[in-house]
């Protein structure tokens, strides 16, 4: 039976999906345990626009204020059996690390890896070798290792006193919404896919229930567990809800989730890292299973990511004690054609 691969690295079988959740475990760490510290300069995160995990990275890294000292690479929204490229790039080599493909920086470290060349990914300049794929780890550690380089007024998406509740919240929206939408999207049978279904949408509800009176999911600021959902309900309508076949409701029809997304959209660090192009572009062009005419639909309408939502009537703050980021680099911008303003 042929497995069919998708942007992370799972794959499908008859019946229920399975994701392989083997990743390098490898850690950047202040004290550099695993051999490499945290250095300004020394290491490259890889990401994809397109990519819901990668796009985690993007946001922490940009609340976090890193961008000047973990420089960025990004790969386009397609990418072929055997990796992702750098199709975006002048000439389709990556200027830093000099190769075409992400997995020149894998097979750079372990010639023979056996597993999908995965986004996000962190890789070490001087070696042009590849030291974490691990991207539930990766965020955090951006948080809790990397805080010598943090900007002045970065917030706490990590704070101690609350990880227990955010682990747990994680926990349960990694495996019922995040990896949830790809349970309905790739089951190989009908039994599988409703099972899926059921489990996604019944977390949603309870997820509505718990924000309908808090303008965050744990305390009263941004924490690791609202970056953690927005990036799938960003995709929820664009691509989900048709393309995955979860469609008991678009998002824009759940009004307390619905409101928060775009609270978060708005918020900066957030919106500022979402390019439905590339997003559309990735689901539609590489499922090939789902979508073997890789034509990318035109819609939906986008221009309500930037409606009022209502939410401060809640409190809360986003930032904490902290304050926004400033607009990204120039470099990093998301083209304005392709977020809702189109």
């Amino acid at each position: 039976m042929t497995k069919a691969v998708s942007e992370n690295g799972s794959y499908v079988e008859p019946g229920e999906f399975k994701r392989d959740t083997n990743y390098i475990t490898t850690r950047i760490t202040a004290d550099g345990r695993d051999g490499y510290p945290v250095a300004p300069g020394r290491y490259r995160l890889i990401a994809a626009r397109a990519c819901p995990w990668a796009n985690r990275t993007l946001i922490v890294r940009r609340l976090l204020g890193l961008e000047d000292v973990l420089s960025l690479g990004l790969c386009g929204p397609t990418h072929d059996k055997l990796s992702w490229t750098f199709d975006l790039d002048p000439g389709g080599v990556d200027p830093v690390l000099g190769i075409p493909r992400l997995r020149d920086a894998y097979l750079a470290r372990f010639p023979d890896y056996p597993r999908g060349i995965t986004v996000p990914a962190v890789v070490d300049i001087p070696t042009g070798r590849v030291v974490t794929n691990d991207y539930a780890r990766m965020t955090l550690d951006f948080s809790t290792e990397w805080t010598e380089f943090h900007r002045a007024g970065a917030p706490a998406l990590y704070p101690e006193p609350l990880r227990a509740e955010i682990d747990e919240i994680n926990d349960l929206v990694f495996r019922d919404v995040n990896n949830g939408v790809y349970r309905c999207g790739f089951a190989g049978s009908q039994d599988a896919y409703e099972a899926a279904y059921d489990r996604l949408f019944a977390r949603l509800d309870w997820l509505s229930d718990r924000l309908a009176g808090q303008r965050f999911l744990v305390g009263d600021t941004i924490t690791e567990a609202d970056v953690r959902l927005f990036t799938t309900l960003a995709r929820f309508d664009a691509v989900y809800h048709g393309h995955f076949k979860c469609n008991r409701q678009k998002l824009n029809e759940m009004p307390v989730l619905w409101a928060y997304a775009r609270d978060l959209y708005q918020t900066p660090g957030f919106g500022d890292t979402i390019d439905f192009a590339q997003i559309k572009t990735h689901y539609y062009v590489v499922h090939t299973d789902i979508n073997p005419t890789k034509v990318v639909p035109k819609g939906p309408d986008l221009s309500d990511w930037l409606t009022a939502h209502g939410r401060e009537e809640l409190g809360g703050r986003p930032f904490g004690d902290g304050t926004p980021p400033p607009p990204p680099p120039l470099s990093e911008r998301v083209p304005a054609l392709h977020g809702p303003e189109a």
